[in-house]
């Protein structure tokens, strides 16, 4: 490396330390978004340019010669190699679920400083980590799953349990990743009409590419077309009543449309639907956010939320918890996220061509994933504590407003109204979930960029159809990689259902998937007060759950690689993770404190019912008590499977490094690229 390029490094660290000091020390003053920007931006240019090349080169050592699973497998189906953007734009899409946007949204609670320090610390040393290292090891291994892996590599009755936690927790999320995208799109025709748009183009796009004669770049251009006008063309349905009622659906219609899509995307090839939609709506994702990075710039936003609150000991007003381990629980996709592992051994790994790409792929999607985080803890930030705490907490919008002035931070009903008819909403209140205050806060920043009265409703709700289709991209994916998890599962039944190239059992699969996870969706559609809703607070925990299986197997690995002096790599990560999933788990299980342990609260619904004089309200709280012991159950079940993962991987680890086993890696037979192959490159 030349003077010039290390005093350009030494720089850009020097700017990345002096922007988190800024961030950290500084007390009582304001301090400018920017300051959160520029510290992204070293933190993901060092990472990626030094440590994921160390850990290409020295810790996994990716081999170019050798044939990856979608060259040696093409089944023109599932193993397609794919263009390294392509598969670039299906990754990234398919990992940035809501967790960018709404775990930071949320964490905010706590002060812009935890979450900021969580999402740089977490994603480059803990999140670009755990996704290289799963992508290896399944490319390694002919695209197999986490569950296949871990059943391979850490033994049969380890695997068995790693198959049944995974599939488990995947329906859940899958359950809960759709609920959102019916949330955000009830009712919404703009939302609606965009998704709408994009699944004609992606067909279109892998057919034209599938044919040979036309180019990437030309695909491309012509996506891009037609997705701006899907997203420009839907703000004007209103002009026309008559075609605005065909994108204008209740949340029941739009659950089943959902579950179609799913499992469409599941059974048809990967070139066909899946690859082309996800790269297509990359554009638009990572578009916005180097929109809201130029408006940040721009405007030189101040965050008005303190660095630290008062609620880091656990008395929030968002949710219940203490800023460790809860912080990161809420904040996931955005550093560290076990759903990551499930794409880096399902879909993505039987599109790469060449090992290379691992590095930019694996590691480079999370550094990306890591910025889309930071912009939505600024959106949240530059917010009036006041209006952020009374948009996201629950009750009538009086008792709201009292309780949120007494803690501190002032708001009236006068102040909420008016935001609202601002943002062409008849209410702001009671709009728990982040979402919701992710959009006011991008829509804040852009509509200070243009002059025109209607700019703060036209990007609220251009924000709301934008995080939607951010999710439905999450789901396609999922749903492909879920029918993979149940198709190991079903195997170890029946062989033949485990055949990945068999239509009739994948189709079969497909729809056993998606009738699990769309049970679970439809009942929470019906019955607010049960079904998927009784998952919510499960879902960051079984999440991060799912990192600590898959970090299990990244330290397995490296044993038996005999590289022994890099354990550190996995192994912190994984103790960390370790920490925060089981603490997290008991606290919420049994935590005396019932807005947050599951058990205690149930014992307050019921006391509360008991004294209810109105039988329908009683009868209410008693099932939503029942909810509660529910969550605790599957809680429970979900820590139970995971620390057994935990300690028969601990068993192996001692015994391979004692000696007493001896080390296989089922890794396949070594082929090499032909020149024939490697021309196609």
């Amino acid at each position: 490396m030349s003077v010039w390029k290390k005093l350009l490094w030494f720089g850009v660290a020097a700017l990345g330390t002096w922007s988190v000091a800024m961030l950290a020390l500084s007390r009582g003053e304001q301090i400018s978004a920017l300051w959160i920007v520029a510290a992204g931006f070293c933190a993901l240019s060092i990472s990626y340019r030094f440590y994921s090349k160390w850990l290409a080169t020295k810790v996994l050592v990716l081999n170019e010669g050798r044939a990856t699973p979608a060259v040696l497998q093409n089944d023109n189906k599932d193993y397609v190699p794919t263009n390294r953007w392509m598969v670039f734009g299906h990754h990234f899409a398919a990992i940035a679920g809501p967790g960018p946007l709404v775990g930071p949204v949320l964490a905010a609670q706590f002060g812009f400083l935890p979450g900021t320090l969580w999402i740089l610390i977490g994603a480059t040393l803990g999140g670009g980590v755990h996704d290289m290292i799963v992508l290896f090891a399944s490319i390694r291994r002919g695209g197999k799953t986490l569950g296949q892996m871990v059943k391979e590599e850490i033994g049969p009755g380890v695997g068995l349990l790693a198959l049944v936690s995974v599939l488990a927790i995947m329906i859940i999320l899958l359950a809960v990743l759709a609920l959102v995208v019916v949330q955000a799109l009830a009712q919404s025709p703009w939302g609606v009409f965009t998704i709408a748009v994009t699944i004609p183009l992606a067909l279109i796009m892998g057919i034209a590419l599938r044919t040979g004669k036309i180019s990437v770049i030309a695909v491309t251009v012509f996506g891009l077309f037609g997705l701006a006008f899907g997203v420009w063309g839907g703000q004007f349905l209103a002009n026309f009543p008559a075609i605005e009622a065909w994108f204008r659906h209740d949340q029941k219609w739009l659950a089943w449309a959902i579950m179609i899509y799913g499992l469409a995307a599941s059974v048809l090839p990967v070139w066909m639907l899946l690859t082309p939609r996800d790269y297509l709506s990359t554009f638009l994702k990572l578009g916005t956010v180097a929109m809201l990075a130029a408006a940040v710039v721009l405007i030189n936003p101040t965050l008005q939320m303190p660095a630290i609150t008062k609620f880091i000991n656990g008395s929030g007003l968002v949710f219940a918890g203490p800023v460790f381990p809860f912080v990161c629980i809420t904040i996931a996709c955005g550093a560290v996220s076990g759903f990551h592992s499930l794409i880096a051994s399902g879909t993505t790994p039987k599109m790469i061509r060449r090992e290379a790409r691992i590095r930019s792929i694996g590691y480079g999607a999370m550094v990306t994933e890591m910025m889309v985080a930071l912009m939505a803890m600024i959106a949240a930030c530059v917010l009036q504590p006041g209006e952020y705490f009374a948009i996201n907490t629950k009750g009538a919008p009086t008792e709201v407003v009292a309780k949120i002035s007494a803690a501190g931070f002032p708001v009236t009903e006068a102040q909420m109204q008016k935001l609202a008819a601002n943002l062409g909403e008849s209410t702001m209140f009671n709009r728990a979930g982040g979402a919701p205050t992710f959009a006011v806060g991008m829509a804040h920043m852009f509509a200070r960029v243009s002059a025109k009265p209607s700019a703060l409703a036209l990007w609220y709700h251009f924000a709301i159809m934008f995080e939607a289709l951010f999710i439905l991209t999450t789901i396609d994916a999922g749903t492909r990689v879920g029918r993979f998890l149940l198709q190991d599962f079903l195997g170890n039944v029946w062989r033949p259902l485990g055949n990945t190239r068999s239509w009739s059992a994948n189709f079969l699969s497909s729809v056993l998937l998606v009738a699990a996870w769309g049970w679970f969706l439809y009942e929470g559609v019906i019955d607010p007060l049960g079904g998927i809703n009784s998952l919510w607070p499960l879902f960051g925990l079984a999440n991060q759950l799912l990192s600590v299986v898959a970090l299990c197997l990244g330290t397995t690995l490296l044993i038996k690689m005999h590289k022994g002096r890099y354990l550190f790599v996995t192994l912190v990560p994984l103790c960390f993770m370790c920490a925060v999933t089981f603490s997290a788990g008991y606290l919420k299980v049994l935590s005396s404190d019932p807005r947050l342990g599951f058990l205690s609260g149930a014992q307050s619904l019921l006391r509360e019912a008991s004294g209810m004089a109105d039988p329908t309200k009683a009868a209410e709280l008693a099932r939503q008590a029942g909810v509660w012991r529910f969550d605790a159950v599957v809680a429970v079940f979900f820590l139970v499977l995971v620390l057994a993962i935990v300690v028969g991987s601990a068993r192996q680890w001692w015994q391979l490094i004692r000696g007493t086993r001896r080390a296989v890696l089922h890794e396949g037979e070594f082929v090499p690229i032909t020149a024939a192959q490697l021309a196609q490159f």
